[in-house]
């Protein structure tokens, strides 16, 4: 596990080291250069190339960049730096980086400078996949114009230089730290924004790295650890974390007198009619996550495709027109099967109906088990706005955007400025575990902690994805996971088995059962 800080957070971070132990500014400045330095030296000898851009800013950003530089002319290579305009005003820091270069002879120019500085477009999304070879490179470029300080758009001399590294297709560029006009608080392109190909931050990752767009316009990440004095456990567990594969190691593993019972049982009370498939991909999910006994509540209808595609399911059926003339009776089948199970996935797939409505009504209202609340269970609770009135400590809620939208009112253009606040208000508010899914997934849990996940692909965007995650996070709350560990956990292996089955079957050619089938496969590994 590890932390991903925001740009203020990061500030603090650096300062403790150098105010609070009195570790010299330029020492980790220098140690930084030498990290941007030996990567742009690794692509710069596999690509054969001699050419060297350092693009800079008048911040300590810049002061990294033109340190960076320098290394690199002292290794031979040919090595310009380029500001935006003459009359910035540097730091005290760079300020030292400059009188060294200008000693060594070299070149300093502005943007001004440039033949081709053309007002270019970015485009709304990369032209490559991050990282993507290009066709040719005759160098690299080092973008040091803004590290993760930026606070407002980028505008007049700046937006054009950073348009003019986006031009330079035949050149790799390298972001020091995070991409120029990228938000270090929330992944956001501020105006314009460089789009690397690698990216070298320092000490953590910062959540502007893990959030899109600028996870995506980030590249290829590394995080180089530069002398910065760590923090403690306590200090850490504050920040917003990130599982890695580590973390795999706290799944439980299997007693060698165990049965059955040993492991959990799931109920998955999920499918209309004509939607058995949910309910067979949040089951068979559940199953491969580890989960002992799963049972499955559903209609009637869909009894044989049900035990034709998982007879390892125990199957209990309901008429739901039965359900609509006797809601009392259809209640109290829900208890006795809600008294039989140590957590419930509720919603995927059982519609808006009334009986549907009665279901989670009850389920709210008299399990006391963890419940995972998924698609239609949230879209009914933002329609009937009184069973929100049953949420609390045992609900997981496992909103996409859109559901997210219906719930609390707020547009998915606000949501997506700032998913770590959303959900974390809405978790704090109602006292539930909130899973808000989107490319970069986060997780609010109890006891202020907060995840954003880092695994998954976009092979993974296709129907029925979500429904193989409510069981996964349903097989490790069976398996004795809290909560907030089984939700964060669940996101992560989830994504992680999407990036299996990507493998086996494409970007395309994903589907949502071989996700499912591909969780063996991560787990198995990484234990």
């Amino acid at each position: 596990m590890k932390a991903v800080l925001s740009g203020k957070e990061m500030k603090e971070f650096d300062a403790r080291s150098i105010k609070g132990y009195g570790i010299p500014s330029l020492v980790l400045m220098e140690r930084a250069a030498m990290a941007v330095a030996e990567k742009a030296e690794e692509i710069l000898e596999k690509e054969r190339a001699g050419t060297v851009w350092s693009v800079c800013g008048f911040g300590n950003n810049g002061a990294d960049g033109v340190a960076a530089a320098r290394m690199l002319f002292l290794k031979g290579y040919d090595v310009k730096i380029v500001f935006p305009q003459r009359d910035g005003k540097g730091s005290e820091e760079l300020e030292a980086q400059l009188n060294v270069v200008k000693r060594l002879g070299i070149p300093v120019m502005t943007a001004e400078d440039l033949s081709d500085l053309v007002e270019k477009k970015i485009p709304a999304q990369p032209f490559r996949k991050a990282g993507e070879r290009k066709r040719s490179c005759r160098g690299v470029i080092l973008d040091a114009i803004f590290g993760i300080g930026l606070s407002r758009n980028v505008e007049g001399a700046y937006r054009k230089l950073i348009r003019w590294i986006n031009g330079q297709e035949d050149m790799k560029v390298i972001a020091v730290d995070i991409p120029s006009g990228i938000s270090s608080d929330n992944g956001s392109v501020m105006g314009d924004a460089v789009r690397a190909d690698v990216t070298v931050t320092f000490g953590e990752k910062k959540l502007g790295q893990v959030l899109f767009p600028g996870r995506d316009l980030c590249g290829h990440l590394f995080v180089k650890d530069v002398g910065f004095v760590p923090e403690s456990s306590a200090e850490r567990e504050k920040h917003v974390q990130m599982l890695d594969r580590e973390d795999l190691l706290r799944i439980p593993a299997r007693m060698a007198d165990s049965n059955k019972g040993t492991y959990g049982k799931v109920l998955v009370m999920a499918g209309a009619k004509n939607m058995a498939g949910a309910s067979l991909l949040s089951a068979r999910a559940a199953y491969r996550m580890g989960a002992g006994l799963v049972k499955v509540f559903t209609p009637e209808e869909n009894r044989l495709i049900v035990q034709e595609k998982l007879p390892e399911a125990i199957l209990s059926t309901y008429d739901t027109k039965e359900a609509e003339k006797d809601p009392e009776n259809f209640a109290r089948k829900i208890a006795r099967e809600t008294e039989w199970a140590d957590v419930i996935v509720l919603g995927p797939g059982i519609g808006m109906e009334d009986y549907a409505r009665c279901m989670v009504e009850n389920v709210l209202k008299d399990a006391y088990v963890p419940i995972i609340l998924d698609a239609d269970a949230l879209n009914l609770a933002a329609e009937y706005r009184e069973l929100t009135g049953y949420f609390t400590e045992n609900i997981i809620v496992t909103p996409h955007m859109k559901e997210m939208s219906r719930l609390t009112g707020i547009q998915i253009e606000e949501m997506k400025e700032n998913p770590v606040r959303t959900a974390r208000e809405f978790a704090d508010q109602y006292g539930v575990v909130c899973v808000l899914k989107d490319a970069a997934t986060v997780i609010a849990g109890r006891d202020g902690k907060t995840f954003v996940n880092g695994s998954g692909t976009p092979a993974m965007a296709k129907g029925g994805s979500g429904d193989v995650l409510t069981g996964v996070i349903a097989g490790l709350v069976a398996l004795g996971l809290e909560e907030s560990d089984a939700a964060a956990l669940g996101v992560y292996v989830h994504g992680l088995a999407g990036e299996a089955a990507e493998q086996h079957f494409g970007v395309h050619g994903v589907l949502a059962g071989e996700i499912a089938d591909c969780l063996p496969e991560v787990y198995r590994d990484g234990i």
